[in-house]
């Protein structure tokens, strides 16, 4: 399935005192959380994003399911892609750990940043100091998971490029438990 070119923010993460899980992401692409963010509670969270494949979501949860770390699941479906070098992909797992991929061909400004048990990514944007610089707003925010992510949200906006206005918005958090 094929989208068209949509400038996208997005973070994954695990909060490590409550073992939620969540992903944050915003676009100018309409409805983008049905497409980039995946979260299943004790298992993981999923943003796939540029030119999106909707399956890394679906299966990446169900490789992190079956035991693989994100960084194992995320190896094995980029191995399994021939349209890798257009993907950016962020997996965080229930124990914290995260992957991420930016291809070589996604379209600039492209890249991403790992952080303890997060990751951010961005695409189109204004220039290379977006990623680095966003998640500081994350780990330096106060409240629960979601206040978190949207922090790092809000704060990717003035970075984003001129022509198209974020017109979606998607926070997905999931407890431990599954109870949120």
């Amino acid at each position: 399935m094929r989208f068209p070119l949509a400038c996208t923010f997005s973070i994954v993460a695990r909060d490590p005192q409550t073992g939620q899980l969540g992903v944050a992401v915003q676009s100018h692409w309409f409805s983008v959380g049905s497409v980039v963010s995946w979260t299943e509670a004790g298992v993981g969270a999923v943003a796939t994003q540029a030119l999106v494949d909707v399956r890394y979501g679906p299966l990446g949860l169900a490789r992190m399911r079956a035991g693989y770390s994100a960084p194992q699941a995320l190896s094995a479906l980029l191995a399994a892609d021939d349209g890798r070098d257009l993907r950016q992909v962020a997996m965080a797992d229930a124990q914290g750990r995260v992957a991420v991929h930016t291809g070589s061909r996604c379209i600039p400004e492209a890249g991403h940043e790992v952080g303890e048990g997060f990751s951010v990514q961005a695409n189109m944007m204004r220039g290379p100091e977006v990623w680095p610089a966003t998640w500081p707003a994350y780990r330096e925010s106060s409240g629960d998971l979601a206040e978190r992510l949207l922090a790092a949200g809000k704060w990717s906006g003035p970075w984003r490029n001129t022509a198209p206005p974020t017109r979606s918005l998607r926070i997905t958090e999931k407890s431990a438990s599954g109870m949120r």
